[in-house]
């Protein structure tokens, strides 16, 4: 399946429907490819249907209303647009339920290899240099911006992400995550040496 057409359709959607709280350096689109770029690779270790996942992990992000759930959202798009492009019934029933499933990624629930890879993939954009990266524009774009400022935001969401390994549902996954995670932990040791 040639992807280039859904990934089009992801970027022209995902523009449409910023979120109001977002940082303008932030989006679903840059989001979204890097999931896509996380699960082709846990696919390539891990095997599974490469268009089940593909597909998924595109359009996990696609839909957005103020008070509904996003996967429920992104589900029913999902849906309505593989639909359009006559993709098989059977494709469009698994992609669909992998986002739904996508809003509960602390669930111990039996998934499918497709599901637990996507899933995964959500997670893994999460942590590492991109949150990093992140939290320090977060804290530039703050009134009363500091390096101080910056390390308090890293450190905090270190704490918080540390324990969501549990939610990895691939032992490659958790292997991943345990470095992204050592790299932050380095760093904040890093940046302690330098500002205090």
């Amino acid at each position: 399946m040639d992807y280039s057409e859904v990934i089009e359709f992801v970027k022209k959607t995902t523009s449409e429907n910023v979120r109001s709280d977002q940082y303008p350096f932030r989006n679903t689109y840059d989001h979204t490819m890097r999931v896509y770029r996380w699960a082709i690779r846990l696919q390539a270790k891990l095997g599974g249907d490469l268009d089940v996942i593909v597909l998924a992990a595109l359009l996990h992000d696609i839909g957005w209303e103020k008070d509904r759930p996003v996967g429920e959202v992104s589900a029913e798009v999902a849906v309505e647009y593989l639909d359009s492009i006559d993709v098989s019934p059977e494709l469009i029933v698994k992609v669909g339920e992998i986002i739904l499933a996508c809003d509960e990624m602390d669930t111990d629930k039996d998934l499918s290899l497709e599901c637990q890879i996507v899933m995964d993939s959500i997670l893994l954009d999460e942590v590492g240099a991109v949150e990093i990266m992140r939290d320090c524009m977060v804290a530039a774009d703050d009134d009363e911006a500091s390096y101080k400022r910056a390390y308090y935001r890293i450190k905090e969401n270190y704490r918080q992400n540390k324990p969501l390994i549990r939610c990895c549902k691939t032992e490659t996954a958790r292997t991943e995550y345990n470095k992204r995670m050592q790299l932050i932990e380095s760093y904040i040791y890093q940046l302690e040496r330098e500002i205090f």
